[in-house]
């Protein structure tokens, strides 16, 4: 019945029975808005839809319903970021080809060149690559495009941000002109409208509610906790639930290992997932999860960009994400297909007010709760055996284990014969003890709120200008590599002490006993204002670096330093998201998690001891 909606929308025989076979029921709204507009001839179109809104669905159907089977030729090239969304697209597309007689390819860096050559001259409708892999191909001859219908672009935000701009651009000017254009994106900046008005005719605007509908059938919780215990606070999660089916995000890939392994050690069905993998790798993890193998994927964003596992229960965001787009694209792989599901933040006290931003920004209902104890998920467990033995109970038994089952209990207590045998089953399950205890999180002092409320004002009270806008001031730490600070360190400590962001802080050193770090004027103010009174030997602990770096920097010589400083200029440092962070925590073990430098005159005291 459901499926009458699909029809209505223009879609064929063969589209509806592979719908139907899929098990979809009703269109989504940028199915609605799109595929009826893609059906008639020569539209084009710009849609903005969030991740697990079924915009695949929306360009393939009709892509299927146009293309010809009786030409061997590339009529639909489909443009995606990663490896991953490449092949996850194309299997998508193949899955809704239902019985026609249509090729379709993924094609994309890091498979080999020979069997995609081989591939191609076969002779290939639909195409679904990454822009360098599809340029390389159009370069070297092996891609003919002459009689390209569509062209579409797949999370378009996601590889201008991937800074695919210029291949993607070479492309485009590669393919022929009466080929129709498809733009996707989850988010509409200025560059995406740029590349539609250069490239496109008049192409239709279509623009889906911000709140999807996987937000709005996912339950959000966040918990407070310490660093040190969010890993226990996961475990309880998992081992609270029925049937835990998600993905762990995690900032960086060290920590992905990290919070990978130890999973795997306790006894969980766990992987990593990240850049540093092979392709190889990548897709045997990824296939073992679909698979219902795995149960709990690790990941960083950059990793799971264009994922698509089904029927995910939860999300859990074990490092908290770095803005409300980040927050909305993770909680959209749950909850997906009207189904419930639930998403999960870790937060340490130092995270609250960043973390308020996010839930204003995302315009998201997100409840805070206690983490369950040790008793509560020891009962859940009891629960889940108990429903498991009445169900075996209930099914018939086979006469062999009826004729074992007697001879094992005579002469015995069949309730103490029966326990020996769940204890073996289960050993150490039931056993509170596996379970360490949590510390709740020590609240700020109204003096540390108060010194934070300064700071943040400070920072707020400025508008920060681009390297374009003006200059940078350089700085000088009075702390180094022997006071046990590295440069991931150094750069949460002034996040965290000063208020300011993260991309404001760009060309780190670090040295033996002292840093340098450059920032834009206003920015190196506010971290300025915010440690003029704190002093070492009564100078102050942060301060600007000499013009030519004095004898703090003498040993560099000045054309070094001239040299260094033109190739910085405008040169920002990686964001978090894209794994910068050389360690696998996300904060400073301590109390309340929060940064600040360390105590030199302590430190020494410590090494005379």
């Amino acid at each position: 019945m459901g499926l009458e909606g699909f029809r209505e929308l223009g879609l064929g025989d063969e589209s509806i029975e592979a719908l139907r076979e899929k098990g979809f029921e009703e269109p989504t709204e940028i199915q609605r808005r799109a595929i009826p507009l893609l059906l008639q001839p020569g539209t084009e179109i710009v849609g903005q839809a969030q991740t697990g809104t079924g915009k695949t669905a929306a360009f393939a159907l009709p892509i299927l319903e146009t293309v010809s089977s009786d030409q061997s030729t590339v009529q639909a090239l489909i443009l995606v970021p990663t490896r991953e969304l490449a092949s996850q697209v194309s299997e998508e597309i193949g899955s809704l080809r239902g019985k026609r007689r249509l090729d379709i390819a993924a094609i994309y860096g890091g498979a080999s060149m020979t069997q995609q050559l081989k591939r191609l001259k076969r002779g290939v409708q639909i195409i679904v690559g990454t822009p360098g892999r599809i340029l390389d191909h159009i370069r070297r001859g092996s891609l003919d495009l002459k009689a390209l219908e569509f062209l579409v672009l797949d999370e378009a935000d996601e590889m201008l941000d991937m800074g695919f701009i210029d291949d993607i651009e070479a492309v485009l000017r590669a393919v022929p002109e009466t080929r129709r254009m498809l733009l996707f994106s989850a988010t509409m900046p200025p560059e995406i409208m740029r590349l539609a008005e250069g490239f496109m005719k008049d192409p239709q605007i279509i623009r889906t509610q911000k709140q999807d509908s996987a937000a709005l059938s996912t339950d959000q919780i966040y918990y407070e906790v310490r660093e040190a215990d969010k890993l226990e606070a996961l475990t309880r999660i998992i081992d609270r639930e029925t049937d835990f089916y998600g993905v762990v995000f995690c900032r960086t890939k060290l920590q992905c290992d990290e919070i990978g392994q130890k999973l795997h050690d306790r006894g969980y069905d766990a992987a990593a997932l990240h850049g540093d993998l092979s392709q190889r790798e990548r897709e045997q993890i990824l296939k073992r999860m679909k698979d219902h193998q795995l149960s709990i994927l690790v990941a960083t964003d950059v990793a799971a960009r264009g994922l698509d596992i089904q029927d995910l229960t939860h999300v859990i965001n074990y490092s908290i994400p770095q803005d409300p787009e980040i927050y909305i694209h993770r909680v959209g792989r749950t909850g997906r297909a009207g189904k419930n599901g639930t998403a999960i933040t870790f937060i340490t006290p130092s995270e609250s007010r960043k973390f308020s931003y996010i839930r204003k920004a995302s315009r998201s209902e997100i409840r805070k709760e206690e983490i369950p104890g040790a008793e509560e998920v020891i009962e859940r467990k009891k629960e889940r055996i108990k429903d498991s033995i009445l169900e075996a109970i209930s099914s018939e038994p086979r006469e062999v284990y009826m004729e074992l089952a007697t001879s094992v209990l005579a002469g015995r207590d069949a309730t103490e014969a029966f326990a020996a045998l769940l204890s073996s089953i289960y050993k150490d399950e039931l056993d509170a003890g596996r379970y360490h205890a949590i510390t709740a999180p020590r609240s700020k002092s109204k003096w540390e709120k108060r010194e934070e409320s300064r700071n943040r004002e400070r920072f707020d009270k400025v508008r920060t200008p681009s390297l374009d806008e003006g200059g940078t001031t350089r700085l000088f730490i009075a702390r180094g590599r022997r006071d046990g600070l590295n440069k991931a360190m150094l750069i949460n400590i002034l996040i965290d002490q000063s208020g300011v962001r993260d991309e404001d802080i760009r060309d780190v050193e670090v040295n033996e006993s002292s840093s340098f770090i450059s920032a834009p004027f206003s920015v190196a103010e506010t971290i300025l204002k915010a440690y003029s009174d704190r002093t070492m030997k009564g100078k102050p602990v942060v301060m600007r670096a000499r013009p030519e770096g004095g004898p703090r920097d003498s040993r560099k010589k000045s054309s070094d330093r001239k040299k260094e400083a033109f190739r910085s200029k405008g040169k920002r440092r990686r964001k978090w998201e894209d794994d910068f962070q050389p360690y696998g925590r996300d904060t400073r073990d301590g109390e309340d998690g929060r940064y600040s430098f360390p105590d030199r005159k302590k430190d020494r005291r410590k090494k005379r001891k």
